[in-house]
């Protein structure tokens, strides 16, 4: 009796070859987008706690500065604009000033 197809070793040598295949290329991935440091980052527990806390304590001083810097531009806007002595500009400011001398002299 004649077999039909290829034989089975055949077969099981070409799943073989294909499974190499796929493997490499796996491989090839992982190198190509650094998983193994990725992963041996993670291995050490103490190492990705003292990176998040640097990058914490880099992002809280960035957004403290970023604020410091847009809150001195709007403050200097607002100075020119007193400058131009528009009405309700000017009595905006006027309001600003009075409730900071109250608090002000109510703190003493």
């Amino acid at each position: 009796m004649r077999r039909r197809g290829r034989p089975k070793r055949e077969r099981r040598q070409e799943e073989a070859t294909h499974l190499l295949l796929r493997a490499s290329e796996a491989i090839a991935g992982w190198q190509k987008y650094g998983i193994a440091e990725y992963a041996e980052f993670f291995a050490r527990p103490y190492r990705v706690v003292w990176v998040n806390l640097l990058g914490g304590l880099a992002r809280g001083f960035g957004i403290a500065i970023g604020f410091t810097l847009v809150a001195a531009v709007l403050l200097w806007l607002l100075g020119r604009l007193a400058r131009l002595n528009l009405p309700v500009i000017g009595q905006f400011i006027a309001d600003i000033a009075r409730i900071v001398e109250h608090e002000l002299a109510f703190s003493r």
